[in-house]
């Protein structure tokens, strides 16, 4: 973002959110109903042939469309030239998913570690070391884009073969793969709506507002994902988690440690969205050379108010998942996907990227309700309100620390004392929250003696 040009920056991003979409959509929600059918005890070996012919041959279908398209559309082709280089990339991509996906269903997170982040870890100390030399050109950010991302599939396949040692095969059993697609196909409906509504909006600003205004937008919003990393760690875990929790009916001790780990939830969701508008402009336009943090300022503090719903909405959808609802979870998609959609196209033209965040706020917040709406489980009104109150807190905190100091490092520094003062004192925080959360880190969803 610091060495290319905003123009080149937001073609990459408007590419990558064209093929992420794209590949998103193919996996037919496999991903998720793999990681539950593994948690559940059925064969993982089994699953894993089976995913990995799927992406095999749907991967390689896509990317052959994409090389037609590049002769009966040559304008299109003229105008996104790098579409196909950076399409060899996410397809390795999406070829190393059964792997992760198999890997988290049996909780060999260690493994799934490292399938996950050997593409950033590439990507990133490569440009580095670039950044020093003054050839650095878009093309040569997409062939690292492509060296990293294969080097995670090859890393993938080998952690699996020899490390979780379950061979890679290719399954020619219709029979159990159209049993798999059955299942898998009201998550298919789930997966098209999320990933258009995590990529969509990058896709309209590109085609409505242009690839300056993508830079600016898409730069924010991979800050934004960069904020919710504790998300991105929770999230796969509870997956097989609440997939056996939920098995066997809840306990009272379960259902309240359940609660104790969506506050917690909520507080450190809150707290990340606090410190990423306290240092959002002097330290990103340091860091950018004041190319995207002033600009981009009410875009992000936008973006963060989603980021406690975003929290309330991951808890909520794996217990849904996890009980199977997955019809349910396919309508409050379809609803927060239109919503977003109807969003963009009456906001971008006029606001630009403020307007695309506004639109992604709002289906979050619709796609909330309606989940806290439809979710049955015993207290969850009666324990939802209160934790809600984390965000005003945190909002208080901010503005209360900057009315009293001007530095931006010292009243982030205060806020988040005011914060914890805040938190303690309306016991979003207590002594009991610790045990709490080893009880859950170590269930594996028998019941409880008692």
């Amino acid at each position: 973002s610091t060495r290319l040009e905003k123009t080149d920056f937001g073609e990459l991003n408007w590419i990558l959110a064209v093929l992420m979409t794209g590949f998103s959509i193919l996996s037919f929600g496999i991903e998720q109903i793999s990681i539950r059918r593994i948690a559940a005890g059925r064969d993982a070996q089994e699953t894993l042939s089976l995913y990995w012919t799927h992406v095999l041959v749907s991967g390689l279908l896509f990317y052959a469309a994409l090389l037609v398209l590049r002769f009966v559309i040559p304008s299109f082709h003229q105008s996104h030239a790098l579409l196909p280089l950076l399409g060899i990339g996410k397809l390795m991509l999406f070829f190393s998913m059964p792997f992760k996906q198999v890997a988290n269903g049996l909780e060999r997170f260690r493994s799934l570690l490292w399938m996950s982040v050997c593409s950033s870890l590439v990507r990133s100390l490569v440009l580095i070391l670039l950044s020093f030399f003054p050839a650095f050109s878009l093309e040569t950010v997409v062939i690292v884009f492509v060296a990293g991302d294969t080097a995670e599939l090859l890393l993938s396949w080998l952690i699996m073969r020899y490390g979780i040692k379950l061979p890679v095969r290719f399954s020619l059993n219709r029979q159990a793969y159209r049993a798999l697609l059955k299942e898998s196909f009201p998550q298919l409906g789930v997966t098209i709506f999320s990933s258009a509504l995590a990529r969509f909006d990058w896709i309209l600003l590109g085609l409505l507002a242009g690839n300056v205004i993508v830079a600016n937008y898409s730069f924010a919003y991979k800050v934004f994902e960069v904020a919710t990393l504790p998300l991105l760690v929770i999230a796969p875990v509870l997956i097989p988690r609440f997939t056996r929790w939920f098995q066997v009916p809840l306990t009272v001790n379960k259902t309240n440690d359940l609660f104790t780990l969506l506050r917690i939830e909520m507080v450190i969701a809150s707290l990340f969205a606090l410190m990423l508008n306290m240092l959002w402009v002097p330290v990103i336009d340091w860091l950018t050379q004041n190319k995207y943090g002033l600009v981009n300022q009410r875009t992000i503090l936008i973006l963060s108010c989603s980021m406690p719903v975003l929290y309330f909405n991951n808890f909520l959808w794996t217990i849904n998942f996890a009980r199977g609802r997955l019809n349910m979870i396919f309508l409050v998609f379809l609803v927060s996907f239109l919503l977003n959609v109807a969003g963009d196209f009456l906001l971008i033209p006029s606001f630009g990227a403020e307007g695309a965040a506004i639109a992604y706020l709002v289906a979050i917040v619709v796609q909330f309700l309606l989940y806290l709406q439809q979710t049955k489980l015993e207290g969850l009104l009666h324990n939802s309100l209160p934790v809600l109150i984390n965000p005003a807190l945190a909002a208080l905190a901010g503005t209360g620390a900057l009315q009293l100091i001007d530095n931006a490092w010292a009243a982030t520094f205060l806020a988040m004392l005011f914060y914890f003062i805040l938190l303690i004192l309306t016991r979003q925080l207590r002594k009991t929250d610790l045990q709490a959360l080893q009880t859950l880190s170590r269930s594996k969803g028998q019941p409880e003696p008692g």
